[in-house]
């Protein structure tokens, strides 16, 4: 069992970046030269290694390699991206891996790719990149090829010897199992669970009791075995269940127009451990927006616009102003799930703009593009 932390040092520690790894600052797969520029490295580093694994450390400062962590991202869609832009593509996972010293809420990225064993190209058009390209890993670029098209295996060694070096032990386990309970989680109701004698699975959160079933806020789940943050959330609702065999999340968020708030289902995560050291995680979509009248959410979504438009010509903002930009963000994605197209891209063409504004509405902000992200890839 791979411990992904000492992966991730593991892989920084060759320092430079090559044909079976790459590091970056942060992505933006929201934004179509972000989308397009991901996109292009999991092509190269498949194509690079068709018979290992390769990677993409997100989080590291590249000139003197300081881990600096990115914002916590649970996009479990992110195959469905990969599968609707490449032909014959990789594997793919984004996984959280918490380090000691960084913020609760932030963590380094780490996406592992495993390649089919077939050439993997773009499928289509995407941002300054033609549908049929095919890109390779020429030292730490990802560069197009049209000649000489051929998987070659030059890495696989090297890699298993770094995935070999990552591997876990009882005292790591115990360490973080520790550290997760009674440091980081001191003030939390925390709790643990052993699956299958090798898998330890930690959570904590601010529990509440409603008709005899207990939700949890503020709430934080990590694999201990393989450092991995499994949720994360300093705003949405959890209710958590587990047999001898599985660990299920069900996520719940608040929305609504005005003071008329209610908690829709959103998602529902399920880890199932084996006996043969292994687990798998499926997840599924289960929001079902609420729907609204188009007369009144036009008068939000204007309402929105001049807003933002005050904000950018640095007007000054009426009380009024000041209550509807708190809710702005939830107000926009209540928009963008009723029908209006161009919602989702004012929020995330604004987010700077809102983040240097007021960077509460900036979280809710981030909040609002992860749950459009999952509704778009499932």
């Amino acid at each position: 069992m791979i411990n992904k932390r000492l992966l991730v040092k593991s892989l920084l520690a060759h320092n430079d970046e090559n044909s079976f790894y790459d590091k970056k600052r942060f992505i933006n797969i929201g934004e179509k030269e972000g989308k397009a520029k991901f996109l292009k490295h999991v092509c190269a580093l498949a194509n690079s290694n068709p018979n290992n694994n390769s990677f993409i450390v997100i989080g590291v400062e590249d000139e003197e390699n300081l881990i600096l962590g990115v914002d916590f991202f649970d996009d479990s869609k992110i195959q469905n991206l990969v599968n609707a832009y490449l032909d014959n593509p990789p594997l793919i996972s984004y996984e959280n891996i918490p380090f000691p010293h960084l913020p609760e809420n932030k963590v380094v990225g780490l996406v592992t790719i495993r390649s089919n064993g077939k050439v993997c190209s773009l499928r289509k058009n995407i941002w300054k990149y033609y549908g049929g390209s095919v890109f390779f890993r020429d030292g730490s670029m990802s560069m197009p090829k049209v000649f000489d098209i051929k998987l070659k295996d030059i890495n696989s060694q090297t890699v298993a010897e770094i995935e070999k070096q990552a591997s876990n032990n009882i005292e790591l386990t115990l360490n973080g199992v520790i550290d997760f309970l009674y440091d980081r989680h001191k003030d939390l109701k925390g709790n643990y669970k052993v699956f299958k004698e090798q898998f330890v699975v930690c959570w904590a959160g601010t529990t509440k009791k409603s008709n005899d079933r207990i939700y949890y806020s503020r709430v934080d789940i990590e694999l201990i075995n393989e450092q991995v943050k499994l949720f994360y959330s300093a705003l949405d609702e959890v209710e958590i269940a587990h047999t001898e065999d599985s660990f299920s999340i069900t996520e719940y968020v608040q929305m609504g127009l005005n003071n008329h708030q209610k908690y829709y289902p959103l998602e529902s995560t399920n880890i199932y451990f084996q006996e043969n050291g292994t687990y798998k995680i499926e997840s599924t979509l289960l929001f079902n927006p609420p729907q609204y009248v188009k007369s009144t959410l036009y008068h939000i979504y204007n309402t929105n616009n001049t807003i933002l438009s005050k904000i950018k010509k640095k007007l000054p903002l009426s009380a009024s102003d000041k209550k509807s930009l708190r809710n702005l963000p939830n107000t926009y994605l209540i928009c963008a799930l009723n029908g209006f197209e161009d919602a989702r891209s004012i929020l995330e063409e604004n987010r700077w703009i809102i983040k240097d504004y007021d960077r509460n509405v900036y979280e809710s902000l981030k909040e609002c593009l992860r749950i459009l992200r999952k509704v778009k890839y499932s």
